[in-house]
């Protein structure tokens, strides 16, 4: 699964949309492998090739994209909060909050990636369908015929997500597949560690699986192929212990809330104060490159940094407010309500970028600042136990 900090591409519905350095890569890589396939489909005319695999690489993404937005708006609709939605090689991932509180939830989080998938698949096969009939088309999808352009880029996508499909759900973490058969097992047994510890062992299983259709595939002479197939396999076992893992510490501080760990005075920056006054007062006499700012109820307004204050020329500084060098978009990144479970900071990439989060109450209050030292520091005995 993709680690670190993502570049943000887009935001959709308040959701922000991420990309890890691996998906450039990959998006080269589906463009250059298609325009060859598309040469050879279409011999001649390489500006149709290269116009279409670009259109297939975009609209393949999109599908990666609609599928893990299937899973967020499935997730908010329960109360979980998104934290984003990070694009990379192997896919995407939306970045839950927290886990699922109960195994209805996580299954119907779990199985809203597929269902969108399906839909896609299955419109894309009606369009064909409509335009050129149902048994010219499949004979198009299975690369039996060939098709005119717009027809062959929507078999295309048709073929891809119906892959996916496929093979989001094989059964085993951290695949739909196999989050879906925890949900079920979860139900049954009443037990979400147990079920996380079965489902991760299928995981394996199936990582083993593709590894030795990777093996098979090196040795009948497709290397390139045996090699892909191998860091998927790669991949999938990582991700399997890495739900494991996760579930087994989360279920040791699920009794932790953020207020429960946070530095509960924390020194605010008022919105009001003089840029003059602000850098020799706070930043200067604390050494910070940062501080929160509040307005004259303590709400939280964002962050004002030491770079930003320094940009206003020095004249002017007597006469301007910290609220006009304060990110309104920072308020919204950094944030968290204090009675939120600490689970709910595992996955902050405002914590990660920041090394700290904003602690505020319902009204918006700040209440405290929790750093990552601390939150590390209430995980370390669970990372022993673990």
């Amino acid at each position: 699964m993709p680690g670190g900090r993502s570049i943000q591409l887009a935001r959709v519905f308040g959701i922000r949309i991420g990309a890890d350095a691996s998906w450039f890569i990959f998006l080269f890589l589906i463009i250059w492998l298609q325009s060859n396939q598309y040469k050879d489909q279409f011999p001649g005319d390489d500006t149709k090739a290269f116009s279409l695999a670009v259109a297939s690489a975009f609209l393949f993404v999109l599908s990666i994209l609609l599928h893990e937005l299937g899973h967020a708006a499935v997730a908010i609709r329960n109360g979980i909060g998104i934290a984003g939605i990070d694009l990379w090689m192997f896919g995407g991932v939306a970045k839950m909050r927290k886990d699922a509180d109960s195994p209805g939830v996580d299954f119907r989080i779990a199985v809203a990636g597929p269902v969108v998938t399906l839909l896609i698949a299955g419109l894309c096969f009606a369009i064909g369908s409509a335009s050129v009939g149902a048994h010219e088309f499949w004979r198009v999808v299975t690369f039996q015929d060939p098709a005119s352009a717009g027809t062959t880029l929507v078999a295309d996508i048709c073929f891809i997500n119906a892959l996916l499909l496929v093979f989001n759900l094989l059964p085993g973490l951290p695949l739909d597949g196999g989050r879906i058969l925890r949900a079920i097992a979860w139900w049954r047994t009443g037990d979400r560690n147990r079920a996380t510890r079965t489902m991760a062992a299928a995981g394996r299983v199936v990582a083993y699986g593709v590894g030795g259709l990777g093996i098979l595939s090196i040795v009948q002479g497709y290397v390139t192929s045996g090699v892909w197939f191998l860091f998927v396999a790669l991949i999938l076992s990582q991700g399997a212990r890495s739900a494991e893992v996760q579930t087994a510490v989360v279920s040791r501080i699920e009794h932790l809330r953020v207020a429960d760990v946070m530095d509960s005075e924390p020194v605010a920056l008022p919105a009001e104060a003089k840029l003059d006054r602000a850098l020799d007062d706070f930043f200067l006499r604390y050494g910070w490159d940062w501080f929160p700012v509040v307005d004259a109820n303590g709400r939280f307004l964002g962050l004002a940094t030491r770079e930003d204050l320094e940009k206003v020329p020095e004249g002017l500084r007597p006469g301007s407010n910290v609220s006009e060098v304060t990110s309104a978009e920072t308020a919204k990144t950094f944030r968290i309500r204090e009675d939120e479970p600490l689970e709910a900071l595992l996955g902050s990439e405002g914590l990660q970028r920041l090394g700290a989060i904003m602690a505020v109450d319902a009204d918006g209050v700040l209440r405290g600042v929790v750093t990552i030292e601390q939150v590390s520091r209430a995980l370390q005995p669970a990372t022993r136990l673990a």
